[in-house]
């Protein structure tokens, strides 16, 4: 088992309230690309994109910015050559070399892409020109968390004083599709900065939607050359890495670091390109070369089957002309053996994952589930964290069927499973990946404590049948890193998927992805019995969160009171007699009415004067506020947020009601607002009062509670949405 990690809570900034109840993914704009080619030519003017300016804020604010040249211009091909090209399908593919970013991982997997002429045209739309409808604007196509997304940009670049591009170039100085392929992913990701620490697979599986493979060098299968040459000869893209070395403590690359080329040629922590492999008869023998690529367009190998190598005097003179190079120009044969020992792992990018079958032409089902860890509800942690709290993650029902024209023994079926954590924030550098994996269970429950439901439904399984039960991968592996994937041979059977992140109470989205011969796969879903554990799990675990120091201060006189008396008197409610919890949603969650009734009938012991009494248009507009997800319920989470502002707020509201009155006035209502910490104007403080006050402009609580969520959720939908602090730009359904 996992042993215990010894964690440090360390202590937080205060957390809007809009990201304190599930920060999501922010998902890339989406542009019309043919309405604004169509609209620029019937305007006859050239494009330019405003979501990603050709502007210093494009190309980040980090440690790129300090190498870039004084005398920085964006300007469009047509300014840069007479004659630009899009794309020259005649010129020989490999003809990227990496720019000032150093990329080596994207670029590494974009030339991958190249071998592959039907890829690279659904990623790189070839109907593009400089001439024919030609209004300054491009697009390209990403797999993007499960789906295809259209990434539209504008062709201003940015150059030097002498027009050289700073970036992404192609070898034929007029050529411009890796330098727009590049804005596009920049835009894509936050800025050219973002591109700056990655790694080959993710670009790999965005380029194709594929599914990774990761094999470790060190420990290659015997088969390593059946599997390589499956690859090349299938619809597979492969990178790979070399060691890391003492200059380069991440395994993410990032050529930004100090470079360090080795005495044999090869750059220490650097992402290559498979380019081909050939077997060769030498005169002792046949031998296995690998055919690399150096993304920079130089500096090679000079180790055996280098451009200079001796070993090709070995080979036959046809042999040695079709294959040897005596050209700088990044690629490079190795052998096999030199590969193993000189690199620390190869990526395969399958469009299907039958390569590691070898059950070559048989189709394989996919299937995808999106989730999310949500603090104090589905965000139990893996089993080395184990509290009491791993059944809480989310659950997913896997039954893998046998497949009756398999050449392998109907007793076991290979199964490809990937988890995928998506970043919260529109760049995907700024917050560090969480450790995540999954852990995987035979759904067998021999005991009569469980009933059969659980075996044949797509019920939750409950906590006890986690610590009877040992998972089928008895060694989870969490890494930090987009995704974790692994391959399994798995008997015909009903499986639970569990994904986690390595410690409990850390938030995100994720999507699981599952590949194999015949599957069906579901979430599983909370029953009463689960609910029940779920609130008391809720309940006594509310001191987990994070408040500004105003807010904690009032958690800490008043918390432990308020939810005794929350706990006795209505907990026993719910045992005794349930509430009816929404069957639409996932997850335990409450409606309109339920929250009403749970809101009035509290008693706030260290408020004995004041009795809430909200309406239920009140509760409507309080779950509109915060039902981020749109369901028309409120989880456990979003409840346990709006518990922690009514206490903020009824502090806030009876300090500023000085007469006791129970409602406030227009005065003390801008005082109370100022209390919170908020700037509001006097025209909007007084729309609100409008909107929210009764005809004399007099606020109870409830209508307080309702204006304060509508100014602090609205404030960081501005902030979250805006591009300049100044206004913002929203489509309809926004």
């Amino acid at each position: 088992s996992m042993p215990f990690l010894l964690c440090l809570k360390k202590k937080k900034s205060p957390v809007p309230l809009g990201r304190s109840i599930f920060q999501k993914h922010t998902p890339p704009i989406q542009q019309n690309y043919q309405a604004l080619l169509e609209s620029c030519l019937k305007n006859k003017c050239l494009f330019t994109d405003d979501t990603f300016p050709a502007h210093i804020s494009s190309i980040g604010t980090g440690a790129l910015l300090k190498k870039l040249p004084r005398n920085l211009q964006w300007k469009r091909p047509h300014a840069l050559h007479k004659s630009p090209v899009f794309y020259a399908a005649n010129k020989k593919q490999l003809d990227l070399c990496q720019g000032l970013v150093e990329n080596c991982w994207f670029l590494a997997a974009l030339e991958a892409l190249t071998f592959h002429q039907d890829i690279l045209a659904a990623v790189v739309p070839q109907n593009q020109s400089f001439e024919r409808k030609y209004a300054g604007i491009f697009h390209f196509r990403f797999w993007h968390f499960g789906e295809w997304i259209d990434v539209v940009v504008d062709d201003r670049l940015p150059v030097n004083e002498a027009g050289e591009l700073l970036f992404v170039s192609s070898v034929y100085k007029n050529v411009f599709w890796g330098a727009l392929l590049e804005k596009a992913y920049a835009k894509l990701y936050g800025s050219y900065e973002d591109l700056q620490i990655g790694q080959v697979s993710e670009a790999l599986v965005d380029f194709t939607g594929g599914v990774n493979t990761r094999i470790k060098l060190a420990e290659a299968p015997p088969d390593l050359w059946d599997m390589l040459t499956r690859a090349t000869y299938s619809r597979s893209l492969m990178g790979c890495q070399t060691h890391l070395g003492v200059y380069f403590p991440s395994v993410s690359l990032s050529c930004i670091q100090t470079t360090k080329v080795l005495k044999n040629g090869l750059v220490a922590g650097h992402a290559y390109t498979v380019t081909g492999i050939r077997k060769v008869t030498c005169q002792y023998g046949p031998e296995n070369l690998v055919r690399l690529r150096n993304p920079w367009g130089k500096i090679e190998w000079k180790g055996d089957w280098s451009d200079s190598s001796y070993k090709w005097e070995l080979l036959s003179p046809k042999e040695k002309i079709l294959l040897r190079k005596k050209k700088d120009d990044g690629e490079f044969w190795m052998s096999l053996r030199d590969f193993k020992i000189h690199f620390v792992d190869l990526v395969i990018c399958k469009l299907t994952p039958d390569l590691m079958s070898q059950e070559d032409g048989k189709k394989w089902m996919y299937s995808l589930k999106s989730g999310r860890w949500v603090k104090g509800s589905t965000a139990g942690g893996s089993l080395g964290f184990y509290n009491g709290n791993f059944w809480m993650n989310p659950q997913y029902w896997l039954n893998v069927l046998p497949v009756e024209d398999s050449k392998k023994s109907p007793s076991t079926c290979n199964v490809v499973i990937s988890l995928m954590q998506k970043h919260s924030t529109k760049h995907r550098n700024r917050a560090p990946h969480l450790f995540i994996g999954f852990s995987l269970y035979k759904n067998r429950i021999l005991s009569p404590f469980f009933p059969e439901q659980y075996q044949e439904s797509n019920r939750k399984l409950p906590p006890s049948f986690f610590s009877r039960h040992q998972p089928v991968n008895k060694h989870q592996v969490f890494l930090d890193e987009r995704e974790v994937t692994h391959d399994f041979h798995l008997e015909p059977c009903v499986y639970v998927i569990v994904p986690s992140t390595l410690e409990p109470q850390q938030e995100s989205e994720f999507i699981l992805r599952v590949f194999s011969r015949k599957h069906i796969l579901r979430e599983c879903h909370a029953g009463k019995a689960s609910l029940i554990i779920w609130l008391t799990v809720f309940l006594l675990q509310v001191n987990d969160f994070f408040f500004s120091d105003t807010l904690k201060e009032i958690v800490d006189r008043y918390e432990g009171k308020i939810w005794e008396d929350f706990f006795t008197k209505h907990f026993e409610q719910v045992k005794k007699n349930p509430l009816k919890f929404s069957s639409i949603s996932q997850n335990p969650e409450i409606n309109a009415v339920q929250l009403q009734r749970i809101l009035n009938n509290i008693s706030w012991r260290n408020f004995q004067s004041f009795r809430l009494n909200f309406s239920l248009d009140s509760c409507q507009g309080i779950l509109a506020l915060l039902d981020l997800n749109a369901t028309g319920t409120l989880s456990i989470q979003e409840f346990r947020v709006l518990w922690k502002r009514l206490l903020f707020y009824l502090e806030v509201f009876q300090k500023r009601d000085t007469n006791r009155s129970g409602k406030l006035d227009l005065v003390e209502l801008h005082a109370a607002v100022q209390e919170t910490g908020i700037s509001l104007s006097n025209e909007v403080c007084n729309l609100m009062a409008i909107r929210y006050g009764d005809p004399d402009l007099q606020i109870s609580f409830e209508s307080f509670v309702c204006f304060m969520l509508r100014v602090e959720i609205m404030g960081e939908a501005f902030r979250n949405l805006t591009q300049d602090g100044k206004g913002i730009y929203l489509r309809e359904s926004e």
